[in-house]
């Protein structure tokens, strides 16, 4: 592996611009994964990693998993604990990083789909495909969200969105209307006179769609929607967070 010694030299600056611009990580297609799980976790995903950057006391710390890692990138660099501290988005970094390619393809559908509706926190649209992976939702559709590569992301995520697959649509109105017939589309909203989703049949090909988190889901999706569906509530909260009303809505969904 070279040695990169200088906070100055091209590469750590064109990571570190990678980690904190979206328009960056769009431009070059590329993104970055921070920290030993992250990073290792890549290996089990369909990313390929254009290059590797560690310390050399997480070198010997993850010697087999950074073997393994440094194998399959292009190109491996040790990096001094200095600039890892330069580029780390954490507190206290694990001198781990890995700078991988989006993928270029979109998923195609599976049987029971979440429909993501300009979410755009980084923790709950994290949160989301964490609880996705774990309940066993293979696919999600995104619109209008925030950047999937955004480190809060990826972290709260704890690697979800690497094996999650996504279909990103430009147009959620099409995106659905051209799924319609083969499967019953659930707009999810906070409103008592929808049906309860305790009451929905789900053992038809379904997508269910989560709003934005001040807004709701858009009256154009509603109006092409087979049904308003809401998670009754006994409480005095009008609503629930996007991820936790996520999280219902899937549950329900495979139960």
């Amino acid at each position: 592996m070279e040695r990169i010694t200088s906070r100055a030299n091209q590469l750590v600056k064109d990571t570190k611009k990678l980690m904190t611009s979206s328009r960056e990580r769009r431009e070059k297609s590329l993104f970055v994964l921070e920290g030993a799980r992250l990073c290792f976790d890549v290996l089990n995903s369909v990313y390929e990693v254009k290059y590797l950057l560690i310390t050399e006391n997480a070198y010997d710390k993850y010697k087999e998993s950074a073997d393994e890692l440094i194998a399959c990138a292009e190109s491996a660099y040790l990096i001094s604990e200095d600039i890892a501290a330069k580029i780390g988005e954490t507190e206290n970094t694990q001198g781990v990083f890995a700078v991988c390619k989006m993928k270029k393809e979109s998923a195609e559908p599976d049987d029971k789909m979440l429909a993501l509706d300009c979410v755009r926190d980084p923790a709950n649209i994290g949160a989301i495909f964490r609880t996705a992976e774990a309940l066993g939702i293979k696919t999600v559709i995104v619109y209008d969200c925030c950047d999937l590569y955004n480190p809060k992301t990826l972290r709260a995520s704890m690697g979800g969105v690497l094996r999650i697959s996504v279909i990103e649509s430009e147009d959620l109105e099409k995106t659905l209307t051209s799924l319609k017939g083969d499967y019953k589309i659930y707009s999810t909203v906070p409103d008592e006179n929808a049906k309860s989703i305790t009451a929905v049949d789900f053992s038809d090909k379904a997508v269910c769609v989560i709003g934005n988190e001040a807004n709701g889901v858009e009256d154009n999706i509603k109006n092409i929607s087979d049904a308003l569906i809401t998670i009754p509530m006994k409480g005095n909260a009008e609503s629930l967070n996007a991820g936790v009303a996520a999280a219902i809505t899937m549950w329900e969904m495979l139960r």
